[in-house]
């Protein structure tokens, strides 16, 4: 029986990679596979709720220490020395057919001892790339600070402008050194390495980085299908007081200015007295300052429910800055809701014909505009053209078929 391996910080079903994870192993165990996730013990504890045998590497502490490392030294990924070496040894024991690797930034993994044991090993490896951080020299994400120092021919990363931003460095900018050594490593294994990015945009970009050299798929995220699909959401409606009005809905995993909170708050003061907008995500501290035309809801653990959101939504308005493929904008429009998005990375891939609109980034007078529109043919106008798009290409059972198409290529 082979074995699959996946790693990746977080495995809450809360989070989009997370989730993910989940739901490939998942179709492992279906397709006679023995399913393993590793994932950081120190941010998600021992969760009891996975179909998947589980890897937990490090502690609370050792996040923590990365953590401190990683703010006084900016070189993120290269603490957790002995979780690592324990998780290796584990690698070890289990022989993998495949490790998957989902990200490893994250305060839980060293990323030099991973790949020097993977070269040793000689195992195939796949890296699904579900942001930047691998190829630049500090960041997740540089979309919202327009940099391209990360491409080769622009000589690599140096004096970056993010240096604060996650993973956070408080005083030494040390990301010319990152990139020459990310550079290095991550194209250690040759031609055992296959890039498997979730959007074309990404892969587009990330040919003009050191990575250019490397085998690339694209296979697009997938979702439940049947969970995420149209709902009643007569229940909803009278738990929040919402009535008829017409709900512009945003969601997001954590709020800030590059996920749209500010665009939201200045639409907020623009809209009609029959029109209120939904953020679902958002913390108590954040909901208390945010204006009264915004419903604030906290992050739920139920799909039911967030299917419900979704059902009662006008529109699915997602005015982010900076984004590889999101998943809520497919779990939206499986509901039939039509997605109005900036034109962002690969936030745009999710839509087909009448399935929403696509606005300028930061034309929030735009994104009103679009809203409008799809009030006036009604959301009953899209929502099957939405259902049908969403069953034609977002159910998870085909997408990640996909991968185990791609891991018989590689073990042979």
């Amino acid at each position: 029986m082979k074995k699959l391996l996946q790693i990746n910080p977080v495995i809450r079903r809360s989070t989009s990679t997370g989730k993910i994870m989940r739901e490939i192993g998942d179709l492992a165990l279906k397709n006679g596979w023995e399913s393993y996730i590793a994932y950081s013990k120190g941010r998600d504890g021992l969760p009891a709720d996975c179909n998947s045998q589980l890897l937990p590497i490090g502690s609370r502490l050792s996040v923590a220490l990365h953590g401190l490392w990683t703010r006084l030294t900016d070189r993120h990924g290269l603490a957790s020395s002995l979780a690592t070496r324990r998780f290796v040894r584990k690698i070890a024991q289990l022989k993998p057919d495949v490790v998957q690797i989902h990200n490893i930034h994250g305060y839980f993994l060293n990323y030099r001892i991973l790949f020097d044991y993977l070269q040793k090993a000689n195992i195939p490896v796949i890296w699904t790339v579900h942001d930047c951080w691998l190829f630049t020299g500090h960041c997740y994400h540089y979309s919202i600070a327009h940099c391209d120092k990360w491409r080769q021919s622009s000589g690599g990363c140096h004096n970056c402008a993010q240096k604060r931003a996650f993973p956070s460095s408080w005083f030494v900018d040390a990301s010319h050194r990152n990139y020459r050594d990310k550079s290095q490593i991550f194209n250690s294994l040759g031609d055992k390495l296959t890039l498997v990015t979730v959007s074309h945009w990404m892969k587009g970009e990330m040919k003009s980085s050191f990575l250019k050299d490397c085998r690339y798929q694209v296979i697009h995220n997938g979702i439940d299908i049947n969970i995420f699909s149209p709902k009643d959401d007569t229940s909803l409606r009278q738990k929040y007081a919402l009535g008829d009005k017409k709900i512009i809905l945003g969601l997001a995993s954590i709020w800030s200015r590059e996920k749209g909170l500010d665009d939201f708050i200045q639409l907020s003061s623009m809209l009609a007295e029959d029109e209120k907008i939904v953020l679902v995500g958002v913390p108590e501290t954040l909901a208390q300052r945010l204006p009264q035309g915004i419903l604030a809801i906290a992050r739920t653990e139920s799909q039911e429910e967030l299917a419900q959101f979704y059902s009662a939504a006008t529109a699915f308005v997602n005015p982010t800055y900076q984004d590889n493929y999101p998943t809520v904008n497919l779990e939206a429009i499986a509901c039939g809701t039509p997605l109005v998005t900036y034109r962002t990375g690969g936030s745009t891939e999710a839509l087909g014909e009448n399935c929403g609109e696509i606005v300028a980034q930061g034309d929030v007078q735009g994104l009103l505009q679009a809203v409008r529109r799809i009030e006036a043919k009604g959301r009953s106008f899209y929502k099957e053209h939405c259902r049908a798009h969403a069953l034609a290409h977002f159910s998870k059972e085909d997408c990640y078929a996909n991968y185990f198409r791609l891991y018989a290529q590689i073990c042979q």
